[in-house]
């Protein structure tokens, strides 16, 4: 079943589709969806490894137009949108410590939460809500973004041949450690500091 899904995914990267479908991804995943766009960005970049620098930078620029529509749910649509995404996802708690946060400092926590898989959505909304600078948290999130696609980019770019053997015979194991990734950042933004 895992080897199917694979191929699936392997096709749909090697699709005209594939960028739009990535785009759609990293722009949703930053304001409201679950689903990380490295779960088709690793396999877009491996089957085209030439092109994993285009592939990061539509992931760079959807994630962070995902981030201005959170960045609004917080600013705009807080009392409706906005406090249905932070309880829906559990993360009540944290968002009142974020909320909570020396505007001094969050610059630091836009950095640090867009490189981890601590949920972006989280900053994005909170974003909007404390009233940040818009213009300097666009500039962050070009900067944290960017960092973390385009690493993977580079990694995949230079590692790809190898990764994609393990890919090959390891796919269900990948998604198994995706889907772990996914709840432990949402366990991570839900209960620590």
């Amino acid at each position: 079943m895992f080897q199917k899904l694979y191929r699936w995914t392997l096709s749909l990267a090697e699709s005209r589709h594939a960028p739009l479908a990535l785009g759609a991804i990293a722009f949703a995943e930053s304001s409201f969806f679950p689903v990380p766009p490295d779960v088709i960005l690793i396999p877009m970049s491996l089957a085209k490894p030439q092109r994993a620098w285009v592939y990061a930078l539509i992931c760079t620029i959807a994630s962070v137009a995902g981030g201005v529509l959170g960045y609004a749910i917080g600013a705009l649509l807080f009392e409706t949108v906005g406090k249905w995404l932070i309880e829906f996802y559990h993360l009540g708690a944290r968002f009142d410590e974020l909320r909570a946060s020396s505007q001094q400092w969050f610059w630091a926590v836009i950095l640090l939460k867009g490189l981890t898989p601590i949920p972006f959505k989280l900053v994005t909304i909170t974003s909007g809500l404390l009233a940040y600078s818009l213009p300097i948290f666009i500039a962050l999130s070009l900067v944290t973004r960017g960092a973390r696609f385009f690493i993977l980019a580079v990694l995949l770019q230079r590692y790809g041949e190898p990764i994609k053997a393990l890919l090959d015979k390891y796919f269900a194991w990948f998604l198994l450690g995706l889907v772990i990734l996914v709840v432990v950042g949402f366990w991570l933004a839900a209960r620590v500091v």
